[in-house]
């Protein structure tokens, strides 16, 4: 099965690099069901890979997740250009590293930081910007915000600056 393979490559690369680090870690592998919203691109495959935190220590945890994240980010970056690099586009697929709950915990924040987002444009009728997000959770408040039909959202600036706008949809101005 393709699927699993691409489960076990990337349990086996993440375990080998955190062996590099010199820490002997699980790595468990879930695919994520994704719910396709338009058949002309369908998503890729997703994969949660969770290092298992038996044998590591508070620091140790603390030191691979990072300052917001960062190091798991960057873990994460790793992981899907290196797996995806000699892969067909229909054989790619995206990587989710988490530990500790870190990126569950970081989900229900960042949903909270785009709700709080669409009522205060809604209710102010002005652009609010989000700064200090990774691209991954850039990534996601666009899909999340997408469900809401009368908000827009981009993002502007360059990177390390690059933060994302929400603003009312231009359609939605016009009716």
């Amino acid at each position: 099965m393709m699927t699993d393979s691409r489960m076990k490559r990337g349990q086996e690369w993440l375990k080998t690099l955190l062996q590099l680090s010199g820490l002997s870690v699980d790595i468990k592998g879930e695919k994520e069901i994704a719910v396709a919203e338009d058949e002309e691109s369908p998503e890729q495959d997703s994969y949660w890979l969770t290092i298992g935190e038996t044998n590591l220590s508070l620091e140790q945890i603390e030191i691979l997740t990072g300052p917001d994240g960062s190091v798991l980010d960057a873990i994460q970056y790793l992981a899907n250009s290196i797996l995806n690099l000699s892969q067909l586009q229909g054989e790619q697929a995206s990587y989710t590293v988490e530990l500790n709950g870190y990126r569950v915990r970081r989900d229900a924040q960042i949903r909270a930081i785009a709700e709080a987002a669409a009522q205060q444009v809604r209710f102010s009728g002005q652009e609010a910007e989000i700064k200090s997000l990774s691209s991954a959770e850039r990534r996601q408040i666009h899909t999340f915000l997408k469900e809401f039909g009368d908000l827009e959202t981009f993002s502007r600036g360059k990177e390390p600056h690059r933060h994302l706008v929400v603003r009312l949809a231009m359609e939605s101005l016009r009716s």
